[in-house]
């Protein structure tokens, strides 16, 4: 289920690259938010610390609540850079299963 969400989310956040409407954006903060905070959660549980700030830190930098007006070309930055994280810890997390 973590890898699914971490991968929908990665996926949401480069979709965000497009020209998508208002609500999309809308859409994804909620989405980003609620998997974030479901994530560190997860983490939590397992006692692995270094994730659970992280995934901590991106649910409030998400949250739709109160709005951080960072403009256009920082939040793309921003999306690719935690996709990319995403994506990273997906393949780090498979590998070590694998073994």
């Amino acid at each position: 289920m973590k890898i699914f969400v971490k991968i929908l989310i990665a996926v949401l956040l480069l979709l965000c690259l497009a020209d998508m409407p208002y609500g999309y954006y809308v859409l994804v903060r909620y989405a980003a938010a609620f998997a974030f905070a479901y994530l560190a959660l997860e983490y939590y549980k397992v006692q692995k610390d270094e994730f659970v700030f992280v995934f901590g830190a991106l649910a409030l930098l998400f949250q739709p609540f109160v709005k951080l007006a960072l403009g256009r070309i920082i939040w793309n930055v921003i999306d690719v850079i935690v996709a990319i994280g995403l994506i990273y810890i997906v393949i780090i997390d498979y590998r070590r299963n694998r073994k």
